[in-house]
């Protein structure tokens, strides 16, 4: 199997599981989280790491299939930069306090580097980049060809993205911060993230050739599904625990992705024959 192939068979497949990949793991990933940490579930299986790694991995499936044949040399240097910032960041905010305020992890979300941050760290964070930065560059259409209107609505989405994640994390005790204004969660925390956000944006903006990128983007139905898929599952994390602020903004996000119509249910339905990819 060349990659062409292998490209249209992965397409295929995300199609054909869109509503398990994209409803249905990010719905009994949430009553699973809320379950753990409520002590409603038998310790193999409350934070299981790796049924938690598991479940990320088949939602960021769609995305991956999106990306995928976009991703030559330059690109796959540029996200393997990302990577390398994300453990770098990461490690320096757990071990220093800097730039994210003091933390720790109190769930290992998979094997632990140095029992300090997760082996698959990269997996939580390129993608709420990545994703960010996909519906912006839908959401903003002809304005997104200027990079000084593209990269500062990308940081405040992916920032954005953040006020969702970390309370909700917060709550479930995956991490504590020393102290924290916003559910929990430091300001400190958020402007380390503004300096992530832009880094990353940065890198992923150098990383693909954006008229090829918006023409994979614009004709790939579910390369948004893993944004459907946080928007479910951390929205409903933060609705458990009267996080309304975070709801609010998952609600926005969900806002975002009906306009571009990636939030319709009917849609995920739809029998394969009848989708394109």
């Amino acid at each position: 199997m060349n990659r062409r192939e292998f490209e249209r068979e992965f397409d295929a497949f995300v199609t054909r599981n869109r509503f398990t990949i994209a409803v249905v793991f990010p719905l009994v990933g949430a009553i699973l989280l809320v379950a753990s940490a409520q002590g409603l579930l038998p310790p193999i299986l409350a934070f299981n790491p790796y049924l938690v790694l598991t479940g990320v991995l088949v939602m960021r499936l769609p995305l991956v299939a999106g990306l995928f044949p976009l991703v030559d040399r330059r690109a796959g240097v540029l996200l393997l930069a990302l990577a390398g910032y994300a453990y770098g960041i990461e490690y320096l905010g757990a071990t220093t306090g800097l730039p994210y305020g003091e933390f720790a992890y109190e769930v290992p979300l998979g094997p632990m580097v140095f029992d300090t941050i997760p082996l698959g760290l990269p997996v939580f964070f390129m993608p709420l980049v990545l994703n960010a930065y996909l519906l912006c560059l839908l959401l903003l259409g002809e304005r997104a060809r200027s990079a000084l209107v593209r990269v500062p609505v990308v940081i405040a989405a992916v920032v954005a993205v953040d006020l969702v994640l970390d309370p909700a994390a917060v709550a479930l005790g995956f991490w504590t911060f020393e102290s924290g204004s916003y559910y929990g969660v430091p300001w400190l925390n958020f402007a380390g993230w503004v300096l992530s956000a832009t880094v990353a944006t940065v890198l992923v903006d150098a990383a693909f050739q954006r008229d090829a990128l918006l023409a994979r983007v614009q004709r790939c139905p579910f390369v948004l599904d893993d944004l459907v898929s946080f928007v479910l599952l951390w929205g409903a994390v933060n609705a458990f625990y009267g996080a309304w602020v975070p709801v609010a903004v998952a609600v926005l996000f969900a806002a975002g992705l009906l306009r571009l119509d990636r939030f319709d249910f009917a849609v995920f339905r739809r029998i394969p024959g009848r989708q394109s990819g």
